[in-house]
Order: structure tokens, then C-alpha cells, then sequence
């Protein structure tokens, strides 16, 4: 069962770049994206955006966490490529991605692989589900993130 706007998300744990993270630890609002693979087109673009905005997403008090089921060392080659001040997760069992939903049927040159659906979430200091927007198209969608942010 996949998290529901509105409703409390479940607790989590997750080995990030910047050691373990988990959910009762935020103290303002979590932007959580989800991208299928470090070192991927759509995902430098998207990377480099939260990056951008990065920031104004802490002068409104929201922590950035970009997740994958790349390894950790994966995800350190990745920050540094492109001077990403936040930290990445690891999610090679998928665990997280199952919560959120985020694990989807693909088609990859002609053959169905599983894959993670570019999606982000914002989830509140109290660990509700506040935003979600999934299936994600690059362009225009971190200002649409800081926007929410900004209004909370």
C-alpha cells in the first residue's frame, strides 16, 4: 500500500551519502525525490535543478533527499560531478520505493523492465504526506516544488 496524501507516511530508515536518515529526523518539511539512475540525462537535469533552488528550499526549512537504487559510492561520484549540497539515498532492496509506489513496469527498447516512476514528494515536520507528484517531467518541475514549499 502506497502512502495517501494527507496521511502520516511510514517511519523509515535509509543509508544516504551523509550516513543513515530517517523519518524522525526532519524537522521541517522533506522534499523526496525519487530518480531511476545516477548519471542519467533526465536525472542531471533534475539533480541540478534541486540544486539550484537549493537555497530557497532551506530559507523555507525543507531538506532535500534524492533517492535511487544506485549504490552509495554510486551516489558519491554523482554528488560530486555535479556539487549537489544534499544528500542521496540508497534503495537497492527497493523498500522505500515500495512505500511510496514509486517501483513501476517500464518500457526500455522494446522490453518491460522494473524501474523507479520519477516522482517527489513533500512531507510535513509531522511525517504527513502533504504533496505528491508523480510521473514527473523534468522541465518547470522544481519551481513547481519550491512554489509548494514556499506556500506552507
Amino acid at each position: 500500500m502506497a502512502v495517501a496524501l494527507g496521511k502520516k507516511i511510514p517511519d523509515f530508515e535509509i543509508e544516504t551519502t551523509g550516513g543513515a536518515f530517517g523519518a524522525g529526523e526532519m524537522a521541517g518539511p522533506l522534499v523526496l525525490y525519487f530518480y531511476p539512475k545516477d548519471h542519467t540525462p533526465g536525472c542531471t537535469t533534475e539533480s541540478e535543478g534541486f540544486r539550484d533552488a537549493h537555497a530557497a528550499l532551506r530559507r523555507a526549512k525543507a531538506t532535500v533527499l534524492g533517492v535511487s537504487r544506485d549504490t552509495l559510492a554510486s551516489h558519491e561520484r554523482f554528488r560530486a560531478a555535479l556539487d549537489l549540497p544534499f544528500h542521496l539515498g540508497s534503495d537497492a532492496d527497493e523498500a522505500l520505493c515500495e512505500a511510496f509506489g514509486v517501483i513501476k513496469l517500464k518500457n526500455m527498447y522494446g522490453r518491460q523492465v522494473r524501474g523507479i516512476e520519477r516522482s517527489t514528494f513533500v512531507i510535513g515536520a509531522d511525517r504527513t504526506l502533504l504533496r505528491a507528484w508523480r510521473g514527473v517531467k523534468v522541465p518547470g518541475h522544481v519551481d513547481e516544488v519550491l512554489a509548494f514549499v514556499k506556500s506552507l
